[in-house]
């Protein structure tokens, strides 16, 4: 047979493919109607370990890579999963002609909180300094007024803690809250709104505003001293399968002071000190390893983000210092085991690190 035709019969195949994956996704939307009628959560890992170890052993059956027939299995679940919880969100919504003013609308994961919004049917108003002011948009939030249900403050750090205060002599009556990855800008203006008797608490959404599927990804809760506006915070996302935190305000910037700011710190070093290396990128990707390609991918994705937001990150956080610093005291100590010679003292940093890592749980 030709090349041609051989290609012919594979582009054929190539279709019956799309449309065995399109009638796989009907199955799975009845999947989940079945499953919020008879209040069944939406995942279920016994269920996909079951599907991926029919793969693997079907693909052993017939002499095909197990690994790429599961890695197609484990697509084809994310899909089902990202299906079946925005179908969820949805048929769930809590919206209901509710109202929402969502201030930093037009940001990243603004935008990503209007999409959630408007997905459960809440009549969502954004304001930024971006847009410009006409239907449901004002560039100005003191413009939009705060008579609204919620309120949620997605604007840069520096800005959330002066809109906070702002909010506080206003007084809304809805349910006020922010999404800063710091807390210590907003401590301030979150205590004069609690002091003002309005409706408020603090999230961290722990994923960015590509994240599609929630299964996974961590979504904190700072109470402020209003367990029920907490309470109520939660309950708009208990439709979706997202890890709900709870963490008290210090607490949370202490963390985050290591699992922001430490691993920013750590994967700029690494880029800085490429950039600053005089060798060409080019050259160091053809000689990649493993190691190399995994932190190379991570910085890239640092590199490429708003790094206002990471300044601020590492600025603003009272915590920050801490880290950095043993950052700085850790790769002082692995040069001088270099330099010095002394293979006893760098076999034991490993063997410390790989005793801590090995209780992540």
């Amino acid at each position: 047979m030709s090349l041609n035709n051989l290609r012919k019969n594979l582009s054929a195949i190539d279709r019956q493919l799309v449309e065995i994956i399109a009638k796989r996704q009907q199955i799975v939307s009845q999947i989940g109607k079945s499953k919020r009628s008879s209040g069944t959560s939406t995942r279920d890992y016994a269920r996909e370990k079951d599907v991926l170890n029919m793969g693997r052993k079907q693909a052993e059956e017939m002499n095909i890579d197990p690994e790429l027939i599961e890695s197609l299995l484990e697509m084809l679940i994310r899909a089902s999963l990202e299906s079946q919880e925005r179908d969820r969100v949805v048929a769930e919504g809590k919206g209901d002609g509710s109202s929402v003013l969502i201030i930093g609308g037009a940001g990243n994961m603004g935008q990503w909180f209007v999409d959630f919004f408007e997905s459960q049917s809440f009549a969502t108003t954004i304001a930024d300094p971006s847009v410009e002011n006409g239907p449901g948009s004002f560039s100005s939030w003191t413009d939009a007024g705060v008579d609204f249900d919620y309120i949620v403050v997605a604007a840069p750090l520096a800005d959330s803690g002066k809109i906070l205060k702002q909010l506080a002599t206003l007084k809304p009556k809805g349910l006020v809250f922010d999404i800063g990855s710091l807390k210590s800008p907003l401590i301030n203006g979150l205590r004069k709104l609690k002091e003002a008797g309005c409706s408020v608490t603090s999230l961290h959404p722990m994923f960015g505003p590509n994240t599609r599927l929630l299964s996974g990804h961590h979504l904190i809760f700072c109470d402020v001293g209003d367990a029920a506006a907490t309470a109520a915070a939660k309950e708009l996302f208990a439709a979706t399968m997202v890890e709900q935190l709870e963490m008290g305000l210090d607490d949370h910037d202490r963390l985050i002071a290591y699992v922001l700011g430490l691993s920013h710190a750590l994967n700029i070093a690494f880029f800085t000190a490429l950039a600053e290396s005089g060798e060409a990128a080019p050259k160091l990707a053809q000689m990649s390893s493993t190691t190399f390609d995994s932190q190379l991918l991570v910085s890239a994705a640092v590199a490429e983000d708003n790094p206002h937001l990471y300044f601020e990150i590492q600025n603003l956080n009272k915590f920050g210092l801490g880290p950095l610093e043993a950052l700085c005291e850790a790769t002082v100590r692995i040069r001088e085991t270099i330099a010095e010679g002394d293979e006893e003292a760098f076999v034991e940093l490993m063997q410390k690190g790989r005793d801590y890592l090995s209780l992540r749980g």
